[in-house]
């Protein structure tokens, strides 16, 4: 039996922790190419910086508090603001994000409790990690903070086969239903899940968001369909899937075949 992994802020996103443990971005990262996902954690891969990912983790911080914000906007000065000493366009736009949800008393009280608490426990035999926005024991709800372009932008999903919307695109259903399993092994109890959502529409749009139960049954289902051929690719056990679309695959490409024109669109 594995010697337990002790997590903490500082080692949460690691290596180290990434190899140890399984996560939601790691489960999604993996669904979308294996190759990518093993590739980065043996060190052979590193993820392009996102600023979107930047802009999303700045939003973040400020509900964290005004430490960790103001530690946050020190230690990304150079991408936050420009050389007139103004911010760039992106972090305006997350400022009055940020001053929709605050200015928000519903919204602040959903996002009342401990803030970016790490709970570990095993699902479907495996170890996994996850790191909650916001808990309240009190009221027994766990709530997470999403920026989105718009509140009813639709998406095709090949998952549900249909028009969804960006909760179900990105998966947040699924994040959802596995926090709500590793928080009950932590606490003994359900936890009700919220989503508070905030667009970068000028002005932002804002929303609480609920879910119904019956929706966790189909998420659990499915990450415990697709989780054995990853972590077989995790342990080596097998060769991992490439999608030959992403920034992994595309670098380390090798032509072997030919193709016809018509499967150019697919």
């Amino acid at each position: 039996m594995k010697t337990p992994f002790q997590l903490n802020k500082d080692n949460y996103h690691s290596s180290e922790a990434n190899n140890y443990y399984m996560s939601v971005s790691q489960f999604k990262s993996a669904i979308e190419c294996e190759a990518s996902v093993i590739a980065e954690l043996e060190g052979n891969y590193e993820r392009s910086s996102s600023l979107a990912l930047t802009v999303g983790s700045y939003t973040h911080s400020a509900f964290e508090s005004d430490q960790v914000f103001d530690e946050f906007v020190e230690a990304n000065r150079g991408i936050i603001f420009n050389t007139r000493g103004g911010k760039y366009a992106d972090f305006k736009q997350a400022d009055s994000m940020i001053k929709a949800i605050k200015n928000d008393r519903f919204a602040m009280f959903a996002l009342e409790g401990d803030k970016e608490v790490i709970f570990t426990g095993e699902l479907f035999g495996v170890l996994w990690k996850i790191k909650v926005d916001a808990i309240n024991h009190g009221r027994k709800t766990f709530t997470d903070l999403k920026t989105t372009q718009s509140l009813s932008k639709r998406y095709w999903s090949d998952k549900y086969s249909k028009y969804v919307s960006f909760v179900e695109a990105f998966d947040y259903v699924l994040q959802m239903a596995i926090y709500r399993e590793i928080i009950y092994q932590n606490t003994g109890a359900y936890y009700a899940p919220y989503i508070v959502a905030v667009t970068k529409e000028t002005p932002p749009n804002k929303a609480i968001l609920h879910f119904d139960q019956s929706r966790f049954e189909f998420e659990l289902e499915y990450v415990k369909e697709y989780l054995p051929g990853i972590i077989a690719a995790k342990l080596g056990k097998q060769e991992p899937k490439r999608c030959e679309v992403c920034e992994y695959c595309r670098a380390t490409k090798q032509l072997n075949n030919t193709f016809e024109i018509e499967f150019l669109l697919k």
